[in-house]
């Protein structure tokens, strides 16, 4: 049979070859077996089972994000490997001998100002605080203001010694932390580069504290203040007393006269700058320094409406502390009131004309520039022009301010080598008290009232002053204080350092009682402890820190314990050291805090009013 094709040609169907339909499954079975004995590429897997089936992807939960499980095991993997490398990398750096570059060793002022302040831990009176590190002093004269009857004040614990007795002077002591306020408003920076802010702080607190116990801190109005606990006259007869005795302030048994006075402007005064600036030094204490100004602003209303020198109804003040007159501490207690308050007041009475004639600033005198426990007025004029160069504040205070200003920079002049107006010693020390004993403590006040004025000209872009014709660079300033320091810390003709613990050569006979006679658990009475006095051992302690008095006119020194001119340190004259210290200290790039001293005093001007809305039409 044939059939049609219908592309043309005929196509044949075989009847006798047909087979039936299982015949024709079991070949196609052959076919398919042979047909799988061989693989197949993709496109005849692709017309046979047509599209491939997609894996399905895992995933992982992460409770915020769900990610591939892939990329999971991936960033973890590389999370670990890059931990692994970093371990790898901090093992070898650690365990591979290195070369470190050393630090610079601090200069000579840092290693000095260290020591000087470990002075003032060794001057502490009462129950001294845990950590005071000078393993010879203990707890002493814990019984201050109770001991005397008479006495209005009965706790008068704590304080500082005066020197190398146990008497308790005001007078010198609130100007020795006025000071160290001071310095620490100027060059915080430096005291905390040193490692030492919170340890002069310390200081000062120590001091304030006592001077809040000394009159009733917590009135408006006193009538009475405290000027010294103790007494060291022994004119009249010899009886125990602070001077007659030789004895560690811990074994004293003897009765501490308490000495108040009713009219001493100048010590008030002089006790409310100390309260005032160290307001400033303790700013970040809120309610402590509020305290601290209430007080001042009590004190110098005291001295105000109760005029009079301390010293001249206290036998004791008129022997070892004579107040010359108290218009000084009128103006340099009204700079810092005005400092501490912000008050107006305060800087019209500070820059009255009547106030500063009293003074001394318009009439010179060999001690005119002297900054001294006595005579504050050249620090008032440098405290004083500091605000007009910063400030400005104009009138009415700008001619009284312009006066302090002229009159600082011929204290200044007087300073330098060139000027006669105080002579110096062949190893070149000034002789700022003329020859007399005990020239140190006047020298370092000097060092720090040029450094502090040379950084103040430089902070207000000043190159220098004028001396007459000649101009000065601020730097003639500073090596005038290096100098001097210099010549302190043993560069001069003994090659002796005057302060105690710096560098190999330094006094080793200090006239200290403490410092003198040694801790042993031996009590020695009044008189007992006079064979330490007169010995010619060097003092069993040393009291590191300590600037002695100084030498004399020829650059002589007696390192004998007998001689006070030559031997006795004070703490006035190393609060003085401490300002001068810090303030040569480090690197000079580091210079004065100019806004902290200002941080209670308004704004010189008024605001401007806001500007006029914008024109709308």
């Amino acid at each position: 049979m044939y059939g049609r094709d219908p592309w043309g040609g005929p196509l044949e169907i075989n009847t006798a070859d047909s087979a039936t339909d299982d015949d024709r499954s079991r070949n196609l079975q052959d076919f398919d077996r042979a047909a799988l004995s061989r693989p197949l590429d993709e496109t005849q897997q692709s017309w046979l089972l047509g599209p491939g089936e997609q894996k399905k992807k895992k995933y992982v939960d992460l409770g915020c994000i769900i990610v591939s499980r892939k990329i999971f095991v991936w960033t973890v993997g590389l999370i670990l490997a890059a931990g692994f490398i970093a371990g790898l990398v901090t093992l070898i750096v650690k365990t591979v001998p290195r070369h470190h570059r050393a630090h610079a060793p601090p200069d000579n002022y840092t290693v000095a100002l260290n020591k000087a302040l470990m002075f003032f831990n060794a001057q502490r009176s009462g129950k001294l605080p845990r950590h005071n590190n000078v393993t010879w002093r203990g707890n002493s004269c814990l019984n201050d203001g109770k001991s005397d009857s008479s006495s209005v004040i009965k706790d008068l614990v704590g304080g500082y010694y005066d020197a190398g007795d146990a008497i308790k002077f005001n007078f010198p002591k609130s100007f020795a932390m006025t000071m160290l306020s001071w310095s620490v408003i100027e060059y915080s920076a430096k005291y905390e580069a040193a490692g030492e802010l919170n340890h002069v702080k310390d200081i000062i607190k120590w001091g304030t504290d006592y001077f809040l116990k000394t009159f009733n801190a917590s009135a408006d109005t006193i009538d009475r203040l405290v000027a010294q606990v103790g007494v060291g006259d022994t004119s009249g007869g010899p009886f125990a007393n602070d001077h007659y005795c030789w004895m560690r302030p811990e074994d004293i048994d003897y009765t501490r006269p308490v000495t108040s006075c009713s009219s001493c402007s100048d010590l008030a005064a002089e006790m409310a700058a100390a309260l005032a600036s160290a307001s400033i030094v303790f700013k970040d204490n809120k309610a402590y320094s509020q305290k601290l100004v209430h007080g001042a602003k009590t004190l110098f209303k005291f001295s105000r409406d109760q005029r009079g020198r301390y010293s001249a109804g206290s036998a004791d003040a008129a022997i070892f502390y004579n107040s010359s007159s108290y218009w000084d501490e009128f103006v340099w207690g009204g700079a810092w009131l005005y400092y501490a308050t912000g008050n107006s007041s305060y800087l019209q009475l500070a820059t009255t004309p009547g106030l500063a004639k009293h003074a001394g600033a318009f009439w010179g005198g060999p001690d005119y520039g002297v900054l001294s426990w006595d005579n504050k007025l050249a620090g008032a004029q440098v405290l004083l022009t500091r605000l007009r160069l910063f400030l400005s504040p104009g009138y009415p205070y700008e001619e009284m301010l312009k006066t302090f200003h002229n009159q600082t920079s011929i204290v200044m002049c007087s300073y330098l080598p060139y000027f006669k107006s105080f002579n110096r010693t062949k190893g070149g020390l000034i002789q700022l008290n003329h020859g007399r004993p005990q020239p140190l403590q006047y020298v370092v006040n000097a060092a720090f009232l040029a450094t502090l004025y040379s950084d103040y000209l430089d902070a207000a872009d000043t190159p220098g002053w004028y001396c007459g014709p000649n101009f000065y660079s601020t730097n003639v300033l500073r090596q005038f204080a290096q100098t001097q320091i210099d010549y302190i810390l043993g560069k001069n003709p003994r090659k002796m350092s005057y302060v105690v613990g710096f560098g190999n050569h330094y006094p080793k006979h200090v006239h200290h009682r403490a410092a003198s006679i040694p801790k042993n658990k031996i009590k020695y009475n009044c008189k007992g402890g006079w064979k330490w006095r007169d010995s010619s051992k060097p003092n069993p302690n040393t009291i590191v820190g300590a600037m002695v008095a100084g030498p004399d006119r020829q650059d002589g020194f007696r390192d004998v314990r007998s001689n006070y001119n030559y031997t006795e340190p004070t703490i006035a004259g190393n609060a003085g050291l401490v300002a001068a210290l810090v303030a040569l200290s480090g690197d000079k790039t580091t210079r004065i805090d100019k806004n902290t001293i200002f941080s209670a005093v308004p704004p010189m001007f008024p605001t401007p009013p806001p500007p006029p809305a914008p024109w709308k039409p």
